[in-house]
Parts: structure tokens; C-alpha cells; sequence
């Protein structure tokens, strides 16, 4: 198990551990994940956690789906907490009974990483590092990328991914991507270009099996994020605002500085997160599979 290295962390990157953190104590779930709502909500019809983590449920179901017969090996990259690890084990394990299916998990982070062994009960192997480090002694039959591909840069991630894999083994991949080429700058901006991502692929001898765009499933997620934000979030900063203008009126507009200076941007921009993502952005599950 090896020691992540220090590293300067790009300010979108930031802004998307920022928005993780409050996603996990927003839904106070196992699963770091947007879901896969089956059910499409109706057009002004009340977003709740409850349907939420039914379709976080149903998102790792999705990923199932996309794992072929015969794998009976997966690394977990950017394996978070240890949720959609533990579900894909679990289910995959009960439905492959003649099978040795094993999971493994890959992070950087210390603290995920106690989460991940806590929830798993150490029964899942785990690796404290990052996929650029990393370096196994056994090849996996299928590399998964759950919303972690933002984090890893192409070149790493396929050339990554080409050394880990056994013979014809498979990338599956389930992530934001950006569709606009001009979307350079952004709270989703680290998210990899579609078209750059697949020449990569191709070059290294890749072949895409089978894909699906779920943009439309993960959508309800960036649109009940944003209501509670703005219900909740919102509302507490300005009544805290106002105290602050009341008791101690120094103090208030060093705080109102700092939010012009550094925070109604991002907050703004976080705001008009899903008219960003219907613009710029498309979410889809892709299997590939490598050709030696």
C-alpha cells in the first residue's frame, strides 16, 4: 500500500471536493455518486433525499449491468467511501456463486480510506494512492471509473489503465463529460473533453463494446443539490448575514467584502450548475474494451 504524494490540486478540482462534502452531508448516504433516477421527475414535482438514494441504488444496479460475464476481477478507482465497492461486490459475488469475484478499491484520500474499511468491515482490499502511483502485482480483468476519470489526466489514465488490464480486459467508465470544447473554464471544467478522451482510447487500442448517456437520469441530482442550497444554504447565510450587521457591524462588512471578493462567483456559478451541464456537458456510461 503506497503513501499518496503530495500534489497541487487544480481550484475546479477543489470546487468538486467542496461540492462532494456537502453532497455527503446533504444526503448522509453510503454512495458518493449522482444516481440514476429511473423515474423521471415531473416538471415542478418535489425533489426528495428519499427518491435520492433510491437512485443511488439504482445508478450502482446501472453499473452492474455493464460488467461483462466472465470478469471476476475489478479495481474501484476513486473508490470514495466505499458504497458502490461494497454493492457491486456484494450483488456481483450473490449472482456469480460458481465464481472467485473479487473488488478492490483505489483513493488517495486518508479519510475515505478509514470510511471505506470501516463500511467494508476490512473485507475489501483497499489501496491508499493515486492511480498515477499506483502499481499492482496482478492485472485486473476490469478497470472502473466512477466519477473519479475527471481526476486523472487522459494520457494517465489510458496508459494507466493499458498496464493494469489482463488480456482483453475492459474500462468501464461512468462520468460527466464535456461535449463543448470552448467550456474551458468552470466549476466542471476539469471534466474531460468527450472527443479527446476517446481518440486516447482508440490510439491505445481500445474498442467501445457498448455505451449509454444517462444525462438525463443524473440531472434530478444537480437540481435537488442546487434547491437545498438555495432553500438552506442560502437562507442560513443571510439570516447570519443580517445578525452579523445588527452586533457587530465591523465585522459584517469585512464578511461582505470576502463574499464579493471571493465567493458570489462561485456561488452564482454553482447556481446555474444545471444549465452549465445541459450546455456544456453530457454524463455517460462507456465500456471499453483493450485489444493487445
Amino acid at each position: 500500500m503506497q503513501s499518496p504524494k503530495s500534489i497541487q490540486i487544480p481550484k475546479a478540482t477543489r470546487y468538486q471536493n467542496a461540492a462532494i462534502d456537502y453532497y455527503t452531508g446533504l444526503t448522509n448516504s453510503d454512495f458518493l455518486h449522482y444516481g440514476y433516477w429511473e423515474e423521471l421527475p415531473a416538471p415542478g414535482e418535489e425533489l426528495t433525499i428519499t427518491r435520492l438514494r433510491v437512485a443511488q441504488e439504482a445508478y450502482s444496479m446501472k453499473l452492474m449491468s455493464f460488467i461483462p460475464t466472465g470478469v471476476t476481477s475489478v479495481l474501484d478507482v476513486g473508490c470514495g467511501i466505499g458504497g458502490n465497492t461494497k454493492y457491486l461486490c456484494d450483488r456481483i459475488s450473490s449472482s456469480r456463486p460458481d465464481e472467485d469475484f473479487i473488488v478492490e478499491g483505489l483513493a488517495p484520500d486518508p479519510l475515505q480510506g478509514a470510511k471505506f474499511i470501516e463500511k467494508t468491515q476490512g473485507k475489501i482490499p483497499f489501496h491508499l494512492s493515486r492511480f498515477e502511483d499506483f502499481t499492482a502485482t496482478k492485472s485486473y480483468g476490469l478497470i472502473l471509473f466512477s466519477e473519479s476519470s475527471q481526476y486523472v489526466a487522459v494520457n494517465d489514465l489510458v496508459q494507466g489503465t493499458s498496464c493494469l488490464l489482463a488480456h482483453n480486459g475492459y474500462l468501464l467508465l461512468a462520468d460527466m463529460m464535456r461535449k463543448d470544447k470552448e467550456y474551458q473554464k468552470g466549476i466542471f471544467s476539469n471534466c474531460h473533453l468527450k472527443q479527446e478522451l476517446q481518440k486516447a482510447l482508440e490510439t491505445a487500442g481500445f474498442t467501445l463494446v457498448k455505451s449509454e448517456d444517462i444525462s438525463q437520469n443524473i440531472a434530478p441530482t444537480i437540481d435537488l443539490c442546487v434547491d437545498n442550497f438555495q432553500r438552506f444554504g442560502l437562507t442560513t447565510g443571510k439570516y447570519i448575514a443580517d445578525v452579523l450587521k445588527i452586533a457587530v457591524p465591523p465585522l459584517y462588512t469585512l464578511a461582505n467584502w470576502a463574499y464579493k471578493r471571493w465567493l458570489e462567483q462561485p456561488i452564482t456559478e454553482g447556481l446555474a450548475a444545471r444549465k452549465i451541464f445541459d450546455r456544456h456537458l453530457c454524463y455517460e456510461i462507456q465500456l471499453w474494451q483493450l485489444s493487445r
